[in-house]
């Protein structure tokens, strides 16, 4: 039996989204739109026999903004009634973006997790079963609500239904040529402050909605950059700092809006060349997770 997997999350940006709450966590999520990127997290979780020591770092170390990945441990072991105290685990996240900054790293941990960790502890769960494990993780913790079923299949994609992999339901836009992504970070925005915040839900579900049907209308990357800037300024999140960067963006590329949600600036180019120092400059992803081993 295989006692290590390597998995790669992608990375991912919401340019728009309306919440959409319910009682079942299933059902909960939100619609809206957003971009995968080439960049994000590759997991390598091991399983051996021990005295039930779990360690879970990111890139090496151990991190309290990673509460997360113990919650995605739990929920596994209860939904699966898995006893783990004949095993040792190991768990580590390789990250190569910020986070808490609005890059969809929360949904990258917990499907990291529910991809490798079932498997090696000798179960066979579907995709959308390990979807829904990272979907429920986020849910408990508020921070995240539509990352998971992004960066499950890669791509600028749609939200059209809200809820876990399962129930929600997608669509693409189509991507024909490589589009960069450069980002500028200039701190961290923590998501559940929003999204359980009464005030921001109305201002965001005012406009998400609208922007979907027009999206949906017209379906292209200059739509949806431009529709992600006209909710970032509705909503009023974005930071007179932020707007800064984003006027220069303008200049240089097809668009600029703010990450949802994240003190994040982003651009989409068909150059990786900006006028912004210290940027991330990426690729948008079109393959979803995707696992290492050979």
């Amino acid at each position: 039996m295989n006692n290590e997997l390597k998995i790669f999350v992608p990375g991912h940006i919401t340019g728009f989204f309306e919440i959409i709450n319910n009682e079942n966590p299933l059902l909960k999520g939100s619609r809206g739109a957003g971009i995968t990127l080439d960049e994000g997290v590759v997991t390598q979780t091991s399983v051996c026999e021990g005295n039930g020591s779990l360690n879970i770092t990111i890139n090496g170390k151990v991190d309290k903004r990673n509460p997360i990945s113990q919650t995605c441990v739990d929920i596994i072991l209860k939904k699966y009634n898995l006893d783990i105290s004949c095993y040792d685990i190991d768990i580590n996240h390789d990250v190569s973006l910020p986070i808490a900054a609005g890059f969809g790293t929360s949904a990258a941990f917990a499907l990291g997790i529910s991809f490798t960790l079932p498997k090696l502890l000798g179960l066979n769960i579907s995709f959308k079963e390990a979807g829904d494990i990272a979907h429920l993780t986020e849910i408990s913790q508020s921070s995240g609500l539509g990352d998971v079923i992004c960066e499950l299949y890669g791509g600028c994609v749609m939200r059209l239904k809200e809820g876990s992999p399962t129930n929600a339901i997608i669509d693409k836009i189509n991507i024909t040529r490589p589009i960069y992504v450069i980002s500028k970070s200039i701190g961290l925005l923590e998501t559940s402050q929003i999204i359980e915040n009464p005030h921001h839900q109305m201002m965001i579900n005012k406009s998400g909605s609208i922007l979907l049907d027009d999206l949906r209308k017209n379906p292209s990357i200059e739509n949806f950059i431009k529709l992600s800037r006209t909710f970032s300024q509705k909503t009023q999140l974005i930071s007179p700092e932020l707007y800064e960067i984003l006027e220069i963006f303008d200049e240089e590329s097809i668009g600029s809006s703010m990450a949802m949600l994240g003190n994040t600036a982003f651009s989409l180019s068909y150059t990786p060349d900006t006028n912004v120092e210290k940027c991330n400059i990426t690729k948008i992803n079109t393959t979803g997770v995707e696992f290492k081993n050979k």
